[in-house]
C-alpha cells in the first residue's frame, strides 16, 4: 500500500491530508499555525504503520471541494471522493458512516446517531467517535448535537462547530 500526503486549505488553517491507494485516510486540521511540523506527521505514520510521502498536488480535489463547501455550496464530500476507514473499526466506523448521512445543515443528537449506527444507548461512543474522527470536516461531525440542542464541543474547538453550523445554516436560508 502506497501512502502519500498534502495539504488543503481550510479556514481554520491547512490540514494534512494523508491518502492511500484506497482514498482519503486522514485529514487532520492541526493545533500548530505551521501543519507540516513532524510530529503530525509521525502521528499519522504511527496509526498508518507506515510514512506517507510528501505528494504536492495530492489533495488538489480535496481543497476544491473543500473551497466550494466554505463557499456554501451542500458538498458529501464521502460521495464525492472515496475515503479508506483503515482508522477506525467497528461502532467508531458505523457511527462516523451514520453521520456521513446527516443532510447538509440538518443535525442528530449523539443518541439519535447510536440509534442509527446500531447501538441505541451509546451516545458518549459516538461523542468519543466524533472526537476521534480521522476525517476532521470532511465526515460532518460538527451536525452532531447534544439532546438539549446545544452544539456541544468540537474537540478543542467549539467555535469551529459553531462556525461550520452557522456556514451550513446560512447558505440553506440563501437557497
Amino acid at each position: 500500500m502506497n501512502f502519500r500526503y498534502d495539504f488543503a486549505p481550510t479556514p481554520f488553517g491547512d490540514g494534512l491530508a494523508v491518502f492511500s491507494d484506497d482514498g482519503l485516510a486522514s485529514f487532520d486540521l492541526s493545533e500548530s499555525e505551521d501543519p507540516s511540523v513532524p510530529w503530525l506527521l509521525e502521528g499519522v505514520s504511527r496509526r498508518l504503520g507506515d510514512v506517507p510521502e510528501y505528494a504536492p498536488g495530492a489533495a488538489d480535489e480535496l481543497a476544491h471541494l473543500l473551497s466550494a463547501y466554505f463557499d456554501g455550496e451542500p458538498v458529501r464530500f464521502d460521495r464525492a471522493l472515496r475515503f479508506d476507514w483503515r482508522l477506525v473499526d467497528g461502532f467508531p466506523r458505523a457511527a462516523l458512516q451514520a453521520i456521513c448521512e446527516i443532510p447538509w445543515s440538518e443535525t442528530m443528537s449523539y443518541g439519535e446517531v447510536a440509534a442509527v449506527a446500531g447501538s441505541p444507548g451509546a451516545a458518549r461512543a459516538v461523542g468519543t467517535a466524533c472526537r476521534l474522527t480521522p476525517l476532521s470536516v470532511v465526515v460532518p461531525v460538527h451536525r452532531v448535537i447534544r439532546s438539549d440542542g446545544t452544539p456541544g464541543h468540537y474537540g478543542a474547538h467549539p467555535e469551529r462547530k459553531r462556525f461550520l453550523l452557522a456556514l451550513e445554516r446560512e447558505a440553506g436560508s440563501r437557497a
